[in-house]
């Protein structure tokens, strides 16, 4: 069963669950690679619809990255096109996308820069190298989500969103501005997220579970990395709903079995969890 965190007042990873998998296989070689990470793009395979019926029974969910760029962003999308409620974040001060080498990176601030802002000044500066390593493609992916990078610290947790999820992909039923479920895509990220639950203080006093699926800051890996997260939404879901039946002993205290469940389907990402409170 899980523990409150707010008890962990030292170290919060004492209320996760770590779950540990097989080494996982080394990645496929790549022709182009950007110097620094991505943080996917959109591939050119079939992505999962929803299998939940309209109208259905749907967890909120919160996809987090670093620079809300790469790995949160293919989450998110993957979750908006099968129906689900969906808000994402990065963790990081500035949104860093790479440059020209590892000491040029591109750096703009959280919250007041778009996509499409991004993109059109990198297709200025340098358009033959963006759109090889593929920064071009993942903001062209991002722009048709939502406007622009949003910081977790900043996230006003329980205020309405009305106006930012307006034209998000997955803004339906996510504009009370609180979710189910956060997923982080790296285990910084992750502390990041259950460091800010704590300095909150809980003030709405609701229950959230902090889901890490460590994900590695590249194009192929994103990919890999949103489909696991939708399987893994899928099984969370499903539970839900068959709880909210009364067919069940409790959906917070199924989620480490659930996502153990999970581990064995998607070895090569290993998982964390812990039980915070908005």
């Amino acid at each position: 069963m899980a523990t409150d965190p707010r008890l962990a007042r030292l170290d919060p990873r004492r209320t996760a669950t770590p779950i540990q998998p097989p080494p996982p296989p080394p990645p496929a070689d790549s022709d182009q690679k950007p110097i620094g990470g991505y943080d996917g793009i959109e591939d050119g395979d079939a992505i999962a619809v929803s299998r939940n019926e309209e109208g259905g029974f749907k967890l909120k969910f919160c996809t987090v990255c670093a620079s809300n760029q790469n790995r949160s962003m293919e989450a998110h999308l993957r979750l908006s096109l099968a129906s689900y409620p969906v808000l994402s974040f990065g963790t990081g001060s500035l949104v860093r996308l790479p440059g020209p080498s590892i000491t040029q990176p591109n750096v703009y601030p959280f919250n007041s820069t778009s996509y499409s802002t991004m993109y059109q000044e990198l297709s200025q500066k340098d358009p033959r190298l963006y759109r090889a390593n593929g920064i071009l493609s993942m903001l062209e992916r991002n722009l048709s989500v939502k406007w622009g990078p949003e910081r977790w610290q900043d996230w006003a947790i329980g205020k309405p969103r009305l106006d930012q999820q307006r034209e998000n992909k997955g803004s339906e039923g996510a504009e009370g501005g609180v979710v189910d479920v956060v997923i982080t895509c790296e285990e910084r990220c992750w502390d990041a997220v259950v460091d800010n639950l704590l300095e909150r203080g809980s003030p709405l006093n609701r229950p959230v579970h902090v889901i890490n699926v460590d994900i590695k800051d590249n194009h192929e890996e994103a990919i890999v990395g949103g489909k696991g997260i939708l399987d893994l939404a899928d099984s969370l879901n499903q539970a839900a709903t068959e709880e909210r039946s009364g067919n069940g002993n409790g959906f917070d205290e199924r989620v480490p079995e659930l996502l153990a469940e999970w581990q064995e389907r998607w070895p090569q990402l290993p998982a964390l969890w812990t039980l915070g409170w908005f």
